[in-house]
């Protein structure tokens, strides 16, 4: 039997009626014999996975992370999810069960936390020692550790909250310490994948409990909202000991630096890599403030174990020989303000690409960053690196997400009575569906949601039983320097601090300005005058001409851009505008 333990001592809410009104369906409360379960995010998209459930008089969430804004919506940090639905029912929430510290799944608790926390009561926090770490990490860096209580559980334990019992599974993912949730319930058993895959072969102590899953099976599972994004890839995923293999042989034959960019939560994979080089004598520099922050999270807690001397920092790894050095850095998705993409624009304080540096992208590209990640390649080619990524060399990277056949066996290994796909886009979850169709299930018990979309599970049926408003927020304002706080963007915020759109034509090759920049603003007090559009463009000249020589990096620039003009907006009018910069390159 899994540990058990009441978490029901933990804070408390106050009494405190629902601030708003809601539709119909959403007003309805669920009765003990039905589990209600809202996605919030991470249906129809891949990220900003957030879910709301509830069971009688109990309502918590699943997750809350972030998502890489479009392409279409330039001057955007980041996107969360529209939590009013819980906001509008705090009286009745439990707290936040997080599967796992990935940023599409914790992202966005520095953004939300605030609008949930109220008069003195702290939103509970329930997830492994390391993803609670690397959330308190986060919510220092944001100013909001104050809205937050933490309440770390080990693999197999399980937690009470009301009336839910959520048993905490350990899974294989490229994050140590993640979880599939079961949510034992009056009205039946739920589980949440989270993500995960299921490699037995993996050189690492976090396994997937296929033991337990199967004994859930045989208990009867109600539902399973298992995550899709890889239902269009054949088979399994390959085990993380084919990157360990190819990763090495890749520092072995490399004459000068290696460039190691991963994501930055991957901590064993970046583990793996730092006894690799020690053991070829090179030193390791971690370099990118979010990478560097999770690796010490992971040591201090004891997840990670590293050779003494092994780590230097990147001032110390500039003065020793290019052969004796390995580089780690945030980038792998093209971030325009990342330390890859700063190095491939050479616009890096510290690092500067040299001849002969091997650059290994250890990633693939997330949906809506494909282009970025395009640019970043480009760039390090153009100043002469050899770059080395996955369509070049299939293993220096393999998923964290289970292929078909490993969604097909915990299908088997739970034998639900319904299933929902989420974490996957529309094609994802209706593919996902033809698998469960394949396993003889019939395709009224298998219910592909959007956002907002309000499913209720019994013993009985299973259904859409409504709609609750639910999207994007816009979160801007992380990348301008003098401006102290960021902004969701929301209608009230656009039309209160307005939007301005600069346009630059630069040349592809030097940098250069082609043509006079262009700004326009709208719903800026006082910033639409002649006079104020010309202040800010030559603000803006000013830091182009002092920040740039040769080939810029598209995102870096945008980034600069977005920091130039908002700084000086914010001087002039302390108002926080939505910046969308275009660029041109001819």
């Amino acid at each position: 039997m899994p540990k058990q333990r009441d978490g029901s001592d933990g804070p408390r809410t106050s009494a405190r009626p629902a601030q708003n009104s809601a539709p119909a369906a959403g007003r309805m409360r669920s009765s003990s014999k039905t589990i209600r379960i809202v996605p919030l995010g991470g249906v129809g998209e891949v990220g900003k996975n957030a879910t709301a459930v509830e069971c009688g008089t109990d309502l918590l969430m699943v997750d809350a992370g972030v998502k890489f804004p479009e392409e279409e919506q330039s001057g955007i940090d980041l996107v969360i999810p529209d939590v009013s639905y819980v906001r509008e029912r705090i009286d009745r929430m439990r707290g936040i069960m997080l599967t796992h510290g990935h940023e599409d799944h914790i992202g966005a608790l520095p953004f939300i936390l605030p609008q949930l926390a109220h008069d003195g009561w702290r939103v509970p926090l329930y997830g492994s020692r390391l993803t609670l770490g690397m959330v308190e990490a986060k919510l220092r860096e944001r100013r909001a550790l104050e809205y937050a209580t933490f309440h770390p559980v080990e693999p197999g334990e399980t937690i009470t909250v009301g009336q839910i019992a959520v048993e905490f599974i350990p899974v294989a993912h490229s994050i140590p310490g993640s979880f599939m949730l079961g949510l034992h319930t009056s009205a039946g058993l739920v589980v949440f994948t989270g993500d995960f895959k299921l490699d037995v072969t993996a050189d690492t102590l976090f396994q997937t409990d296929q033991n337990r899953l199967r004994e859930l099976g045989d208990q009867g599972v109600l539902a399973l909202l298992s995550d899709c994004v890889r239902i269009e890839r054949q088979g399994r995923t390959p085990p993380e000991t084919l990157v360990f293999e190819a990763i090495n042989h890749l520092m072995q034959e490399a004459k000068g630096r290696v460039i190691l960019t991963t994501f930055a939560s991957n901590i064993p994979r970046l583990e793996r890599a730092i006894h690799m080089a020690h053991a070829m004598g090179r030193q390791s520099a971690i370099v990118g403030r979010s990478m560097d922050q999770n690796m010490t999270v992971a040591a201090e807690l004891g997840y990670i174990t590293l050779p003494p001397g092994s780590v230097v920092s990147a001032d110390e790894a500039n003065h020793l020989p290019d052969n004796k050095v390995v580089l780690l850095t945030t980038g792998s998705q093209g971030e325009p303000t990342s330390a890859l993409a700063r190095i491939a624009s050479g616009s890096h304080p510290f690092i500067q690409l040299h001849p002969g540096d091997t650059v290994v992208l250890s990633a693939e590209p997330v949906p809506g960053n494909t282009e970025t990640v395009s640019r970043t390649i480009d760039n390090l080619f153009r100043r002469g690196a050899i770059v080395i990524y996955k369509d070049l060399n299939p293993h220096v990277h393999v998923s964290g997400h289970a292929s078909r056949e490993e969604l097909r066996d915990v299908i088997r290994l739970l034998r639900p009575r319904y299933l929902a796909p989420v974490h996957g886009e529309y094609r994802h979850q209706w593919l996902y569906s033809l698998v469960a169709q394949e396993e003889g299930y019939t395709a009224d018990k298998v219910l592909i949601a959007e956002l907002g979309d309000v499913m209720e599970f019994s013993q009985d049926q299973a259904g859409k039983v409504g709609h609750v408003p639910a999207g994007a927020v816009l979160v801007d304002g992380l990348t301008v320097g003098n401006v102290s706080r960021e902004v969701l963007r929301d209608r009230q915020h656009l039309a209160a601090d307005g939007v301005v759109v600069v346009t630059l034509v630069v040349d592809r090759h030097s940098g250069e300005l082609v043509t006079e920049p262009e700004i326009t603003a709208r719903g800026v007090i006082g910033g639409e005058t002649d006079g104020f559009i010309l202040e800010s463009i030559d603000a803006l000249k000013r830091m182009l001409q002092s920040k740039y020589r040769g080939k810029p990096e598209y995102g870096d620039l945008v980034a600069r851009v977005k920091e130039s003009v908002g700084s000086f907006i914010w001087q002039k009018t302390h108002l926080r505008p939505l910046i969308i910069p275009g660029i041109v390159e001819i």
